[in-house]
């Protein structure tokens, strides 16, 4: 039985995109991308590993790929300690340079909950249950 080991993100600066996800808590490694193939992994508890390939990597097997055009297709939803933990990493994210595209909010399912979009407008949900 085929088990999920991958979550590939297509990023068009790398930099850019290691920056933010690491502000998120990702680990990558100190110099991601030293033979410079344009590929990044973070290994996340339990072993799943999150992914990032530069468009360039992508066209390199797949010449027709291209980027969506409207809306955002995946979704990357990163649990945080509290409430006001969402708020703070959503604002932290803000003054490094992220957008916003929703600010917090208590959502009726019993979540604190934000959205904002990495470098290349993928929305990136933060969310935190609500006190009972």
């Amino acid at each position: 039985m085929p088990r999920l080991d991958v979550i590939g993100v297509v990023v068009s600066d790398m930099d850019r995109s290691v920056d933010f996800y690491r502000r998120l808590g990702l680990q990558f490694p100190e110099d991601p991308d030293p033979e410079g193939h344009g590929h990044v992994e973070a290994t996340l508890p339990g072993g799943l590993r999150f992914a990032l390939d530069t468009e360039e990597t992508v066209r390199s097997f797949d010449p027709d790929w291209r980027p969506p055009v409207e809306g955002h297709r995946m979704a990357v939803a990163f649990l945080c300690e509290s409430p006001n933990d969402v708020d703070r990493v959503y604002r932290e994210l803000l003054d490094a340079g992220a957008e916003s595209y929703k600010e917090p909010w208590d959502a009726f399912w019993g979540q604190r909950y934000a959205q904002i979009t990495d470098p290349d407008g993928n929305v990136i949900d933060l969310f935190a249950p609500l006190p009972t």
